[in-house]
C-alpha cells in the first residue's frame, strides 16, 4: 500500500511544450495551436498541457502533442525548464520545454483536441503573437537547434530527428535559423531604441 504526503508548503505545477519544427526541403516551419480556453483562448501557443501524475515529462510531452494536433513524433529533445514566478496568470507554474524536427510532408495532416481550436504550421517569418512566454521558450530552442546543427555539420553528433535529412538540409536549415534569429535580434533591438 503506497502512502500519500501531505505538506503545508504549496507546490507548483508542471506543464510540458512541444516546439516542434517542420521542413519540407525549402522552409522551416513551427507547429502551433489554437488556444480554446482561457487564460489566452484565442491566442497561439505551443502544444503542450498539464503532466499527469503517473507519466515522465517525456512522457506527458508526446501525449499532449498527439492529443493537441494529432502529430505522433517518437523522439524529442529537452531543451529547458522555465520557471518565471508570473509566466502562467492561473498558478505558479513549471514548464518543461522539448524540441524536434520532422519532414513535412503535403499528405501531413494536422487535427486540433482536447483544448486547442486549430492546429498549424507557421513560416517563422510569419508568427503570430505567441501566449504566456512561448516566444523566449522559442528563442531558447532555437539556439540549441542551431548548436545541434553546427555540431551535426562538424561530424560530431546528430540527433536521431537530423538523421532523416541530407547533409545539404543540414546547412539550409542552420541558414533558416540564424536569419530568423538575427531578425528577432534586430527587431528587440528597435523596441529598446523606441523604448517599448
Amino acid at each position: 500500500m503506497s502512502q500519500v504526503y501531505t505538506y503545508k508548503y504549496p507546490h507548483p505545477a508542471v506543464t510540458v511544450d512541444a516546439l516542434v519544427f517542420g521542413f519540407d526541403g525549402t522552409d522551416l516551419r513551427l507547429l502551433l495551436i489554437e488556444r480554446g480556453k482561457e487564460p489566452y483562448a484565442g491566442k497561439w501557443a505551443f502544444p503542450g498541457g498539464f503532466m499527469e501524475m503517473d507519466e515522465t515529462a517525456e512522457e506527458g510531452v508526446l501525449r499532449e502533442l498527439q492529443e493537441e494536433t494529432g502529430l505522433q513524433v517518437v523522439n524529442m529533445r529537452q531543451i529547458g525548464a522555465f520557471s518565471a514566478v508570473h509566466r502562467d496568470p492561473r498558478e505558479r507554474v513549471v514548464s518543461i520545454a522539448f524540441y524536434t524536427l520532422v519532414r513535412l510532408e503535403d499528405d501531413s495532416v494536422l487535427q486540433a483536441g482536447d483544448d486547442a481550436c486549430k492546429a498549424h504550421w507557421f513560416h517563422l517569418s510569419e508568427l503570430p503573437p505567441l501566449a504566456f512566454d512561448h516566444s523566449d521558450i522559442l528563442m531558447v530552442a532555437l539556439q540549441t537547434f542551431q548548436s545541434d546543427l553546427r555540431l551535426a555539420l562538424w561530424g560530431e553528433e546528430s540527433t536521431l530527428w537530423l538523421q532523416q535529412f541530407k547533409k545539404e538540409d543540414w546547412k539550409l536549415l542552420a541558414e533558416r535559423v540564424e536569419h530568423f534569429m538575427k531578425e528577432q535580434k534586430h527587431d528587440r533591438m528597435d523596441n529598446l531604441d523606441k523604448g517599448l
